[in-house]
């Protein structure tokens, strides 16, 4: 028999791990995982445990900036967790087997000056520089208006994508004409490939706080209506497009948020297609749940929820909110992970 997470994969759905911890990796991908990302959140809580003191302390002492050290450092995390996943990269022709690298979180915070033309820049030059020898790699880029001004160069430059922090069905839309216009500059689109990161519990949190009217049938849906109704947006646009890849919908912020959930909530209400990047404490649950797990994507709530969560929730307010608050937790922490290299080569002496 199947295990839990076998079951989603024979289903039709990849699993990608949240995290790009070296351990980690290697044991999600025993599981069946066949690809990662990342994020500042990640990559500063893995420097945290010190398990790569040695490294920050020899590219420190070489000399690098305490900015360029952190950038050296996940380059190298990323890339090595690239190399679990290259074989898959291989035998799906480029299909799978990705490990994201998302672009500097620094350039929306609120203290950065550049305008947004200078940002979208700035994403196009970053991308292009970590990106270069890295095939398996995705560059992760949020559909802010800096990240979506950037999108069609990077595309057009030949690099694969993960457009993240998209909350709406106005961001994927922008983001993916944004990509195709740029896939249709490339010579060829036999290595075209990308992804849309759609966040999932953050939305309910959300309607928790700002939409406390909602009935209790469409309390803790909405962002599952919501990824359900990108995923057959995306399914309808590509159908016809030829690409020889898949331009998938990745599931992101599968991690449930309320203790009355059960912590596979979202991941057996979005099996059957695209990818979901799950985080490790979520793959554990289920891998230890017993579940077979049965395509689900298809389906969703009955005509009244989708009414009412229609008529209910702004989608604009509700954008805005999650992204101020998406940017703040990227910014803080890579923040945070600048002044901890400071400490650390200040301690070098």
């Amino acid at each position: 028999m199947p295990s839990p997470i076998e079951s989603i994969i024979a289903a039709g759905t990849k699993i990608w791990l949240d995290s790009v911890d070296p351990d980690l990796v290697r044991a999600n991908r025993a599981l069946g995982a066949s690809g990662a990302t990342s994020n500042p959140i990640i990559i500063s809580d893995l420097v945290k445990t010190g398990k790569f003191d040695d490294q920050l302390a020899k590219l420190l002492k070489g000399g690098l900036q305490v900015s360029d050290a952190a950038w050296t450092l996940t380059d190298k995390v990323v890339a090595a967790a690239q190399e679990v996943f290259r074989p898959v990269w291989d035998e799906t022709k480029g299909d799978d087997g990705y490990v994201s690298f998302e672009l500097d979180p620094l350039l929306e915070d609120a203290e950065c000056t550049l305008s947004t033309e200078e940002r979208s820049a700035r994403y196009i030059e970053l991308g292009t520089k970590w990106s270069q020898d890295r095939p398996n790699r995705m560059i992760k880029v949020p559909a802010t208006p800096a990240g979506l001004g950037a999108l069609e160069e990077l595309c057009a430059r030949g690099i694969s994508l993960n457009v993240t922090l998209v909350f709406s069905m106005r961001q994927y839309e922008a983001a993916r004409d944004a990509v195709w216009r740029g896939a249709q500059r490339r010579k060829s689109l036999d290595a075209f490939k990308s992804v849309y990161s759609i966040f999932i519990s953050r939305l309910d949190v959300y309607t928790e706080k700002y939409v406390p009217s909602l009935s209790e049938a469409s309390q803790g849906q909405v962002g599952i209506v919501n990824a359900k109704q990108i995923w057959r947006a995306n399914q309808e646009f590509w159908a016809g497009k030829g690409t020889p890849l898949k331009q998938e919908i990745v599931f992101a912020s599968t991690g449930t948020k309320r203790a009355s959930d059960p912590p596979w909530k979202y991941v057996e209400a979005l099996v059957g297609s695209d990818i979901q990047t799950n985080p490790p404490a979520t793959n554990d649950a289920v891998q230890s749940s017993g579940k077979m797990f049965r395509r689900s994507i298809d389906e969703l709530p009955p005509p009244e929820v989708l009414g009412e969560i229609a008529a209910k929730v702004d989608a604009a307010h509700l954008e805005q909110t999650l992204m101020e608050e998406g940017l703040r937790k990227f910014a803080d922490p890579q923040k945070g992970l600048l002044a901890l290299l400071e400490t650390k080569l200040a301690s070098l002496g």
